[in-house]
């Protein structure tokens, strides 16, 4: 077999995948937030050796954003991830603990205070470990599948 069909082979759910989607899911979302947060601020004026400061604002902040829940959601996913495969346990307490190592780590060095880092670690902790405890998901899975046409026959109309 070749090498590079080897990799079509790899199981896509190990826990470096895992934190790679997460913090490509956390560039995407930050980067809409950036995007909407940057809509509510006022353009700045006009400078004579600055063109389009409008658009270079909204890139600034979009990427500032983007980057901010990136690394949020790797390293709560990569924490997690790890605390799994160390305690061999899948509970609400991998991750809680991602929740704070990813607060503390990123928000409180955003925030260049360690009153910050505590509380937004804690915040979200607390909100990993409701959600986990309460066994929320976005997706339940109800055995039913669905597809964009109809599985039955149809009955003939002269019958």
């Amino acid at each position: 077999m070749d090498p590079s069909e080897l990799r079509y082979f790899e199981d896509e759910d190990t826990p470096t995948m895992k934190t790679i989607k997460g913090a490509t899911t956390g560039l995407v979302t930050g980067t809409i937030w950036g995007t909407i947060v940057a809509t509510w601020h006022d353009v700045p004026r006009v400078e004579r050796r600055v063109a389009l400061p409008g658009l270079i604002r909204t890139l600034k902040m979009m990427g500032n954003y983007g980057m901010t829940f990136a690394a949020i959601g790797g390293v709560y996913i990569g924490v997690e991830q790890l605390l799994q495969n160390y305690r061999m346990k899948r509970d609400f307490v991998n991750g809680a603990v991602g929740g704070f190592v990813a607060g503390a780590t990123v928000l409180g060095y955003k925030g260049r205070s360690i009153s910050t880092a505590l509380s937004a670690g804690a915040a979200l902790a607390v909100t990993s470990s409701l959600i986990d405890a309460g066994g929320q998901t976005t997706r339940m899975d109800t055995g039913k599948e669905y597809y964009p046409y109809t599985t039955k026959k149809r009955q003939n109309a002269t019958d």
